[in-house]
């Protein structure tokens, strides 16, 4: 099954199944190609990720815009040649930008708000001038295998495209039958979004580890949300703190375990969650809230556990009953380092990796 949709309306990158597959690809016969010019606007907070594709000769012929460190970047494959190129001014500053590709002969040439930011020329003796057959273009992923970057980078992008004019084509785009379209939001702000729905999984032995023992492992979280705030799990363990609302005034933390569960006031939000593992106890706050002198935390940190946040993963029991966090995680620190949701090991398609809006529900449709 398959999807058309218009490739001018707004279109939100974020929210697909696969990591490099693109979010909707669309092809034309190369002798219909009259222009050879593609302009769009854009949006992101995010630093890194693919944003549009085009090839030829089924991939033999390829090119590549991506941004990193928010700074755009071109590669492109012909013949025997890998170039990559990265210039230009940083665009994940949350703003809309104009941004316009075009092909000047041998050269590729990247506008931005109608000003020349990049331009990449490419010639290689064994390419054929006249080019036949069909031409392919994607949005948000690759239609060639990964390995044949010169520069890798991670392919997620939550960014958003609008008023996009694709060459002189208007014919539709194809998206996977998973593909669920989601809005965009008119306004964003730095941070992770989660709608209430899904969850961002990590394993502990792919995150920082142990420094010394007396100050443990910690979690930092800043933001305001509801909800179930994270989990962790190995074989036989099981720990949740989530924040349940008992009423519209009273808020309470309650931290599940299989072998019972506890009540703790809240922090007020927005909120600052520090969340620390020593060896043999968890401590929320600073206030201890699970001893365990049979389990050997470091270690099952170590050797990878399941760190959850925003509800508990997999279709147990437990995790039917969650109750997921709904709300904008500013910041999640891991051990002093910036978590970034587009590494996790599973992120539901519905949780915004680098940006959350101004308003709870202020979409752009």
């Amino acid at each position: 099954v398959t999807f058309f949709i218009s490739g001018k309306g707004v279109i939100n990158l974020a929210h697909r199944q696969s990591k490099w597959t693109p979010l909707m690809q669309t092809s034309a016969n190369l002798s219909d190609i009259t222009s050879i010019r593609s302009f769009f606007e854009f949006r992101t907070l995010d630093p890194e990720g693919a944003v549009f594709y085009g090839d030829t000769k089924e991939g033999q012929d390829w090119f590549v815009l991506s941004l990193r460190d928010g700074i755009p970047e071109m590669q492109i494959g012909k013949a025997d040649i890998l170039v990559s190129v990265k210039g230009g001014r940083k665009l994940n500053d949350g703003a809309w930008h104009l941004l316009e590709l075009r092909s000047e002969g041998k050269f590729v040439v990247l506008e931005v708000n109608n000003s020349v930011e990049l331009i990449v020329g490419l010639h290689s003796k064994l390419a054929e001038d006249e080019l036949t057959g069909k031409i392919r273009l994607a949005l948000g992923g690759m239609l060639v295998d990964k390995q044949k970057l010169f520069h890798p980078f991670e392919p997620e992008m939550d960014a958003c495209i609008r008023g996009g004019h694709w060459l002189n084509l208007s014919t539709p785009w194809d998206a996977d039958s998973t593909w669920e379209p989601r809005p965009c939001f008119s306004e964003i702000k730095k941070g992770s979004y989660f709608p209430g729905t899904g969850v961002a999984v990590f394993n502990t032995s792919d995150l920082p580890g142990l420094k010394t023992e007396e100050a443990g492992i910690t979690v930092e979280i800043f933001g305001s949300w509801t909800g179930t705030t994270l989990s962790l799990q190995s074989t036989g363990f099981e720990y949740v703190l989530r924040e349940l609302e008992a009423n519209k005034d009273v808020k309470e933390v309650q931290l599940g375990l299989k072998e019972g569960s506890e009540s703790v006031a809240p922090p007020h939000e927005p909120a600052t969650l520090t969340f620390t593992i020593l060896k043999h106890s968890l401590v929320v706050n600073s206030k201890p809230k699970l001893e365990t002198e049979s389990l050997d935390l470091f270690s099952m940190w170590k050797n990878g556990m399941l760190l959850t946040f925003g509800g508990v993963p997999g279709d147990s029991e437990e995790a039917k009953n969650t109750h997921y966090l709904r709300g904008c995680l500013e910041k999640i620190l891991v051990q002093g380092q910036v978590m970034d949701l587009d590494r996790a090991l599973y992120k539901h398609t519905a949780v915004s990796s680098h940006s959350c809006p101004t308003e709870a529900m202020n979409e752009l449709t």
